[in-house]
C-alpha cells in the first residue's frame, strides 16, 4: 500500500471530481462534496487548507471509498 501524499485541498477536490464527486457548497474553510453510489448518498468534508494533513486525507479517502493508489492516479 502506498503512502498518502501531502497535497493541497484544490488537488484533492479536482481528483475527487474526476472520480464523480460534486462540490455541494463551501462554508468558511470547509468544502462539502457528495456522490451518489447506488442507493447511498456519500458525503465528505474537505478542509480548505494549503496542505491537508496526511492523516486527514487518509480519512477523507476512507469515507470516499477510494484506495490510495486510485487517488494517486486521479491526481
Amino acid at each position: 500500500m502506498s503512502k498518502v501524499p501531502s497535497v493541497s485541498y484544490m488537488q484533492i477536490v479536482k481528483a475527487l471530481q474526476r472520480a464523480g464527486w460534486v462540490v455541494v457548497r463551501q462554508k468558511g474553510s470547509h468544502i462539502r462534496m457528495q456522490k451518489r453510489e447506488s442507493e447511498k448518498l456519500l458525503k465528505i468534508t474537505i478542509p480548505a487548507h494549503r496542505s491537508v494533513k496526511r492523516s486527514t486525507l487518509s480519512h477523507i479517502l476512507k469515507q470516499a471509498h477510494i484506495e490510495t493508489e486510485r487517488f494517486l492516479e486521479l491526481l
